[in-house]
């Protein structure tokens, strides 16, 4: 991986190439930001940088180097991230235990979630996280003299996965590391990352990326009409993993458009049909049955056009781009039932059965209680 590979984040590139250029790379850097935003892919070529750094660009060590980390095969590049008991490792499990699914996952996609992590190595109805176990690992290989002779990096990728004795026994390698060391955290979450990590942590934030940064990538790099590449980068939100899992289950969203249109046509209706109830029932059973993944696309995709009807309705047409997929639902007519009155809690209902799908909580109740909740919410007047 090397800067030029890394989706937009000019301002961030420059910053981490001059630390290197000017011998002033802090020893413990704490880089917080979505996934999706390039995290990951920042940190590597920034590795890149600071163990390639000591040979010249045309020479052939610095190619020796460069295709060692583009392959994840550096000696002196390590990596920590979660992991948890699976079919093949059975107890006390770390990250080396997982090594070359870590290296296929991250080459095919290095701004993929820490659910797409745990779903490539099939333990995604787990709890991924950092261990003691992993504690004792990390020690270990911070303590070896670099295989090379000049400097050693460590990446822990979701570091606020680390449990407290983790933390706790990494604590003073945070704070001094060996000469020549550097430790790189990435965290989504900085508020999960324990207190007396951060406090001796150089952070840097990573902003989610821009709609044009993701733009130009979709049309250059995969083949997407400009159009297509617009609407895409419009709904990723500055989420680049985002982007492709778009474009991977784009074929879903005329069922899911045909799933909302009963759902909030039936919610609608039952102010004055009883019997509506019952089809929402009906309603959830027949969604609880579909994958985790698939109900919770189906969440997103609500959040999103949920949305659209709200820009709608407050004239916001510049950043429309739903299009029906049979014509027979009109984002124009059910607009003024989305306003400043009920987006938020319509928001935060969708969001938190969101939540509970992630955490395999029952479907059907979850589904049924939202729908509940949409009957009445649908209802709510938009108070000038």
């Amino acid at each position: 991986m090397d800067f030029s590979e890394v989706i937009g984040q000019q301002h961030i590139k420059s910053h981490l190439t001059n630390t290197v250029k000017n011998g002033r790379i802090p020893h413990t850097q704490l880089f917080i930001g979505k996934t999706g935003s390039g995290i990951l892919s920042l940190a590597l070529s920034y590795a890149k940088e600071i163990l390639c750094h000591s040979s010249q660009k045309d020479s052939e060590a610095y190619q020796n180097c460069a295709n060692k980390i583009s392959k994840l095969s550096h000696p002196d590049l390590h990596f920590v991230y979660p992991v948890n008991t699976s079919i093949d490792i059975k107890k006390n499990p770390v990250s080396d235990n997982f090594s070359s699914e870590w290296r296929e996952f991250v080459l095919k996609n290095p701004y993929a979630s820490l659910f797409d992590w745990l779903q490539f190595i099939g333990i995604e109805n787990k709890q991924g996280n950092i261990s003691r176990h992993e504690a004792v690992d990390i020690l270990k290989k911070i303590s070896l003299k670099p295989y090379e002779g000049g400097y050693k990096v460590m990446i822990i990728w979701m570091a606020e996965k680390m449990n407290i004795e983790c933390a706790n026994k990494i604590l003073k390698l945070v704070e001094e590391p060996p000469e020549k060391t550097v430790l790189l955290l990435l965290a989504e979450e900085e508020e999960k990352v324990l207190g007396t990590i951060q406090s001796r942590c150089q952070k840097l934030h990573i902003p989610l990326l821009s709609e044009n940064d993701i733009l130009s990538e979709l049309i250059n790099n995969h083949q997407l009409t400009e159009n297509k590449a617009k609407k895409i980068s419009h709904q990723a939100n500055g989420d680049f993993n985002r982007a492709l899992q778009i474009i991977a289950n784009d074929s879903n969203d005329e069922y899911f458009e045909k799933l909302f249109v009963f759902w909030v046509r039936t919610a609608f209706s039952a102010k004055k049909n009883k019997n509506a109830i019952n089809d929402l029932m009906e309603w959830s059973e027949s969604i609880a049955k579909e994958g985790r993944e698939t109900k919770k696309k189906f969440l997103s995709f609500c959040l999103e056009l949920f949305r659209q009807a709200m820009l709608k309705n407050y004239k916001a047409d510049s950043l429309l781009y739903f299009e029906s997929h049979d014509g027979n639902f009109s984002l124009e007519k059910f607009a003024p039932f989305v306003h400043q009155n009920n987006i938020y809690e319509i928001t935060q209902a969708l969001e938190e059965a969101e939540y509970h799908v992630e955490r395999n909580g029952n479907a059907k109740i979850i589904f049924t209680d939202l729908s509940i909740q949409l009957t009445r919410l649908i209802h709510k007047k938009e108070l000038v």
